[in-house]
Order: C-alpha cells, then structure tokens, then sequence
C-alpha cells in the first residue's frame, strides 16, 4: 500500500542518516475505503493527492511541535494575534524549525485502517526503510512565510475558525515539490 507519512526536515534528516524511521505514533494517510466511500467521484490520483494534503496537514502539527521544543516551550501554541508568527519567523532564522512541509511516500504492508481517526488514517506495524521510500515532497523555500503563520492556526482550522482556515489555505495553495529518494540527501545539504 503506499503510505503518505508525515514529517520534518529534522526527521528527514533522521531518516537519511539511520536508513529507517519510525512515524510519529506510527500514523501515516493512505487511500482507504472509508476515503473512497468519502468522495463521490475521483480516481486513484486524485483520492492520493486528498491523502497527501492530510499528510501535509499533519506535518504543520509536528512542526509546531518543534517549534515549542526549539523555544524551550511544551506548551503548546502561539497565538497568531500576540505577534508569536514573527516570533516563530525569527527563530527559525536563528537554527530552530525549517518552515516547510514534509511528506515522504512509502510503499508498505501490514497497514491498519484507521477510520474511527479519519477516513485516510492508517497505523504502520513498523518502521520504513529507505528502500521503501517512492518519493519525498517539500515546500519550496517561498512557502516558509505561510507555513511559519499556518503552524499556529491549524488546530483552530480543523476546529472550524475561519480566519484560521484562510491562514492555513495560503499555506496550502503551496505545492508540495517531488524528489526522488537518491535526491534526497542533496536537498537536506541545501537547507
């Protein structure tokens, strides 16, 4: 089955070095039955890219995560109204978190469906080699302004705050870039 995992530059880092990784929690987005049963209409391709934006999605969530770890928080959360956005922007200037979205796909077996999470949701029984890896996608260096303001507000999206959706959706107008899994060393010596 091919996955859709979540992740950082960080963890990409990891996973070039270590050969291997293991997804937070072991959560990763495929195409699933309850997806398919979702949609009305759509291909293959076009159910793949919905669970590829849900990777996505969940990449803002690891990176806010990082974010708190780098500034020594926990706690979570910047307010996008208290000025924490420039704060974040700053910070990632000074060695903190890379702004930028990360999905790897994967091709793996031993899946579980996990549609009492989300329609797309499945748990991986281990972790993913290099060698699974058919290809990583990565916002471009034009898209660390919106994620850095999106880290903040995608929890208050998924909770049905407009202002936050709009936050998130000019982050996610940014296409995701492809790179083969052989690239991918170069492009980490780039960041």
């Amino acid at each position: 089955m091919r996955v859709y995992i979540p992740a950082t530059v960080p963890m990409l880092r990891g996973l070039v070095a270590d050969r291997e990784m293991f997804p937070i929690g072991g959560t990763a987005f495929a195409v699933t039955p309850a997806l398919r049963e979702a949609y009305a209409s759509g291909d293959d391709d076009e159910l793949a890219e919905v669970a590829m934006v849900e990777a996505a999605r969940a990449s803002l969530r690891l990176l806010a995560a990082e974010r708190d770890d780098f500034v020594g928080g926990g706690d979570s959360g910047g307010d996008a109204e208290s000025g924490d956005i420039d704060d974040a922007a700053g910070a990632a200037s000074a060695g903190s978190p890379v702004y930028r979205r990360a999905v790897i796909a994967a091709d793996v077996t031993g899946t579980k469906l996990r549609p009492d999470l989300d329609d797309a949701v499945v748990k991986l029984a281990g972790p993913i080699t290099y060698n699974q890896i058919a290809s990583v996608h990565v916002d471009l260096a034009e898209a660390e302004p919106q994620v850095a303001k999106a880290v903040d507000v995608v929890d208050a999206a998924d909770l049905g705050d407009t202002d936050a959706e709009f936050v998130l959706g000019d982050a996610e107008d940014h296409q995701l870039a492809w790179y083969a899994a052989q690239e991918l060393p170069f492009l980490l010596e780039l960041l």
